[in-house]
């Protein structure tokens, strides 16, 4: 009996504390599995680039994300608008937490996005408008749209300008993105959200069937469509106000400005939708140090115990990016190096020497104690990247001091001036005495006589 409720306490405990596993698969959830057919070329281009798909509904009874202190999954799809609770094992406590464990996560609302997602939203910095309420644009709107102008179009420059994000979409403006949702306000104060795709500048959320009386939460640019987050763990969160924008029909159909009657044979969507996921799961953008090497100029072999103030130092890293699922060579030209004790003593901008190693050289301050060589590169869409390694700063030795001091030539100057003038006044001194003339006392006897 006691043996059964040890392994029970034991799986709880390593169930509140689960380990994400490098190779686990992705769970995507679903309102209703025919969202599984609208959107199948979004999930065989996932399976394409070797992701294992297990498809789930929202609020299926036996959901949960992890086993005995593993999660099941690395990547998580919500693609379920709708939810207001998810099933299972599955919270909002949970999808934050598997976040903060390192798991990446990509959702899609609606207009009649749920409690659940809001809920998410919000624990990311995101805030998803009112429910019934979409994105309006009386001037850019598709030909499809059914008059309440819900359908709007926007153009490619109003990504984030981010190739590692984006792709080249943004450079690509001939094709514009096609929107069907709701708009996202994001935390201004926060600066770990990203504004992925923002609206154009004649557009709104609001509810459609609902006479404007109060003025809206989202207007014009400050509209988001597309917000990421990128946590201090490097998870990644990208969330949509629109499951359409992901759709067949959206990736596939012709669209048309009613306004002007411009049409595009296809829509950016697939293309910034692949981009997206690529970078939301960790498929690019992704840094890492391969190695680190720091010693005194001249040699090749770190200090056996610390260096020494005013040494002369060559510091190098190397830094790979994972491109295709492969680590190459990381090209930059803004990798600074810091030399810190407490506060930095050095800052200097690495140079590239190719196959990308970094390298800097500088002399060491006048300051004996513990330093940190400190890296920490932190761009848009790129993971932060710190390395920091820790060295100690030695005063010098009393053979290493110089044995006179060129500052000092004044000093030694006086010095062996008042040595020769004392030397010289004790000599003359001692030496030489006035001469006197002598005095004769006159006798009594003398005196007498001459009277």
């Amino acid at each position: 009996m006691w043996k059964y409720i040890i392994l029970l306490l034991s799986a709880i405990v390593f169930h509140s504390n689960a380990v994400l596993q490098s190779n686990a698969d992705t769970l995507v959830l679903l309102d209703n599995l025919a969202i599984r057919e609208t959107h199948s070329i979004f999930f065989k281009s996932l399976q394409d680039r070797g992701f294992k798909l297990t498809y789930k509904l929202a609020d299926d009874s036996g959901l949960f994300l992890s086993r005995y202190g593993e999660y099941l999954y690395k990547n998580l799809i919500v693609f379920a608008p709708s939810v207001e609770e998810f099933g299972g094992e599955i919270s909002v406590e949970k999808l934050a937490q598997f976040v903060d464990d390192g798991g990446n996560v990509l959702i899609a609302g609606s207009e009649q996005s749920g409690d659940a997602l809001r809920e998410f939203a919000s624990e990311c910095g995101f805030e998803i408008d009112e429910e019934g309420a979409s994105v309006i644009d009386h001037l850019n709107y598709d030909v499809s749209d059914k008059g309440d102008h819900t359908t709007i179009l926007t153009s490619s420059k109003n990504l984030i300008n981010s190739p590692t994000i984006v792709g080249k979409a943004r450079s690509d403006e001939k094709r514009p993105l096609v929107y069907k949702g709701t708009g996202l306000l994001a935390d201004k104060e926060n600066s770990l959200v990203l504004q992925l795709l923002r609206a154009e500048s004649t557009a709104y959320s609001y509810n459609p069937e609902q006479a404007i009386k109060d003025y809206p939460h989202a207007v014009g640019r400050n509209t988001l469509l597309i917000a990421a987050l990128q946590a201090r763990n490097n998870a990644r969160v990208v969330f949509s106000g629109s499951l359409y924008f992901f759709s067949d029909e959206a990736f596939t159909n012709s669209i048309t400005y009613a306004q002007s009657g411009q049409t595009y044979k296809q829509s950016g969507n697939q293309e910034v939708a692949n981009s997206i996921s690529k970078w939301v799961f960790g498929e690019t953008g992704a840094l890492r140090v391969a190695a680190v090497k720091h010693h005194r100029e001249g040699e090749t072999l770190p200090p056996e115990q610390a260096y020494t103030i005013t040494d002369p130092v060559v510091y190098s890293i190397t830094i790979e990016e994972l491109v295709e699922d492969k680590w190459q060579a990381f090209n930059a030209n803004d990798v600074q190096l810091e030399f810190v004790r407490i506060d930095p003593f050095v800052r200097t901008t690495l140079k590239h020497i190719g196959g990308g190693r970094y390298q800097a050289k500088f002399k060491i301050p006048d300051v004996y104690g513990v330093y940190q060589f400190k890296v920490n590169y932190d761009r848009t869409g790129y993971t932060q990247l710190q390395s920091n390694v820790q060295v100690s700063v030695r005063p010098l030795e009393h053979t290493q001091y110089e044995r006179f001091i060129p500052s000092a030539f004044p000093y030694y100057c006086s010095a062996f001036s008042m040595m020769v003038g004392v030397f010289l006044f004790s000599f003359v001194f001692l030496h030489f005495k006035d001469e006197t003339t002598p005095v004769v006392a006159a006798k009594k006897g003398d005196g007498k006589k001459n009277q």
